[in-house]
């Protein structure tokens, strides 16, 4: 629903309404857990119920907006037309995703196997009464950001390739990485710059802070390929080569980067840092990947594929496509 109201440049009601179940959010948390006594339950089952107020509000918009009167028009039969191929590209993008987020959270679970596991596996997820995030999450923390901007990349990328610019479908992808990248470079310096104060939010064990700061360049490595990998990502949503970019992801992550973090943490001294090395390199190679074909992306030839969906649908309710010459 959110991707609906984006493509439609529809973009800062979704974000008051995010804004407002996030208040809402943590007030009812709060309620639950230190009032109540609901504890890790509370926790679980507010957080639930703030993604469903999310999910209510987004639908009572689209529905009753005026700003969608002309293209939310109600259920029909006609949207199971074409059914297929549009299940065939989520699930393309469905794995692509998972593969993606299975990555990460593999190499935590190998942390867990290390020798001195306890001191390894808190300088990634610090345990205590909750498990708390540390390099994982500052890490999430920056992706997230760049999630919005990936998103934002594949919305207009699909937009003007539908649209039958592709000039303007080149000129988002150059923005977005060069908007991105500058981002990556403050967020890298000023994890740099604040290790100690960040080792130090969630923890007082002194063993867990000397850790985290010792993988902390890691993690300024990290960020700053977040400032590429995820744009180029979002390009390849709004191209359509979500099957191409799963394949990528196997060879760079499974095939390269995984292989390498198990030798590097398990056969050599570098343990947990080794588990992590493995994990940027993983993601320099897709990185990498996806650069080169972006950058050998002919364009016209991606426009000339957006629009043949559209032609059939206009040749079967008799419609008419301007053609991409004319345009």
């Amino acid at each position: 629903m959110q991707r609906f109201l984006q493509a439609q440049n529809i973009v800062n009601p979704v974000a008051y309404m995010t804004l407002a179940v996030l208040v809402f959010h943590i007030l009812i948390s709060w309620i639950a857990v230190f009032v109540l006594s609901f504890g890790l339950l509370g926790a679980a089952l507010t957080l639930s119920f703030s993604w469903w107020v999310l999910v209510v509000l987004t639908l009572a918009y689209i529905i009753w907006s005026p700003a969608c009167k002309e293209t939310w028009t109600g259920l029909s039969m006609l949207a199971f037309r074409g059914l297929w191929g549009y299940a065939k590209l989520a699930f393309a993008s469905a794995v692509m995703l998972a593969l993606e987020i299975w990555y990460v959270q593999g190499f935590v679970l190998l942390t867990g196997f290390l020798p001195n596991s306890e001191i390894a596996l808190d300088s990634l997820y610090l345990v205590g009464h909750t498990i708390i995030q540390l390099i994982i999450n500052y890490w999430n923390w920056d992706f997230q950001i760049m999630l919005g901007l990936s998103y934002a990349a594949s919305i207009r990328v699909g937009n003007e390739l539908g649209a039958g610019i592709p000039k303007v479908a080149r000129l988002p992808v150059m923005v977005v990485v060069t908007a991105s990248i500058a981002f990556s470079i403050l967020a890298t310096i000023t994890v740099m710059v604040l290790r100690y104060p960040l080792s130090t939010l969630y923890t007082s064990s002194t063993t867990v802070i000397e850790a985290v700061i010792s993988l902390t360049p890691l993690l300024a490595i990290s960020i700053f390929l977040n400032g590429i990998q995820p744009i180029l990502s979002g390009v390849a949503v709004g191209s359509g080569w979500q099957v191409m970019v799963a394949y990528v992801n196997v060879g760079a992550y499974y095939l390269i980067g995984l292989p390498i973090g198990c030798v590097l943490g398990f056969r050599t001294s570098l343990g947990a840092a080794g588990i992590w090395w493995g994990l940027i390199i993983g993601v320099a190679v897709q990185t990498v990947a996806l650069i080169v074909i972006t950058a050998r992306t002919n364009w016209d030839s991606e426009v000339e594929k957006a629009i043949q969906p559209l032609r059939r649908t206009a040749a079967d309710e008799g419609g008419v496509v301007v053609a991409v010459d004319e345009v």
